[in-house]
């Protein structure tokens, strides 16, 4: 897919910073980060390549502000209602992260290609982005009185959910690859998965 320049207009500094966002998320998804020119991103989003300059100083610091972006868009979407137990929310919460990443595929690969960008500020926000999800989760299940007893220990816990949300992610992209299965479908293989993990011990 090819990304097409757009019509320059005048916008708002954040609508402008949101533009350069959203081309670069399409550009990261479709190539590795070594192949992503900063100046294709200036073509595209038809500004000059000193108007992206002075909003990001170099491609490592915009190729992390898309990360740090799609991050804070998850971490919005999956937050827990308070005083809903968990068990309640998690089929209503997947089914709207599972629309979040069909109407975003671009910035969710881009998120996910930022591991392996070999860059470390990049990875950094990355994983900070990961560990956020990690403690949103765990948050969670700390304050939902039905299931704090049944829990694994915390180490086991820590574990079973940062291997959940490995799993979220491999079924997310191969998802959006294939399409072999419908949302219902993954959303109800993605809660199983998890209720699974977060089972106790034997």
């Amino acid at each position: 897919m090819t990304a097409e320049r757009t019509t320059r207009r005048r916008m708002s500094t954040e609508q402008r910073r949101e533009q350069l966002l959203s081309v670069g998320a399409k550009l990261f998804a479709q190539s590795p980060y070594g192949d992503v020119w900063i100046e294709r991103v200036a073509e595209i989003a038809g500004v000059s390549r000193g108007l992206l300059y002075h909003y990001f100083p170099n491609k490592r610091d915009f190729f992390a502000a898309v990360v740090r972006r799609e991050s804070e868009r998850m971490l919005r979407l999956t937050a827990a209602t308070p005083g809903i137990p968990v068990r309640e929310q998690l089929g209503a919460g997947l089914d709207t992260f599972l629309g979040y990443v069909a109407a975003h595929a671009e910035g969710f690969r881009a998120f996910h290609r930022a591991e392996s960008a070999g860059d470390p500020a990049v990875r950094t926000a990355y994983r900070d982005g990961l560990a956020a999800q990690e403690q949103q989760i765990l948050a969670a299940l700390a304050a939902d009185p039905e299931i704090t007893g049944r829990l694994p220990e915390p180490a086991a816990l820590r574990l079973a959910v940062r291997g959940w949300l490995a799993f979220l992610v491999a079924v997310c992209l191969d998802w959006l690859d294939e399409q072999e299965l419908t949302r219902e479908q993954v959303r109800d293989l993605c809660a199983r998965a998890l209720l699974g993990a977060l089972a106790g011990q034997p």
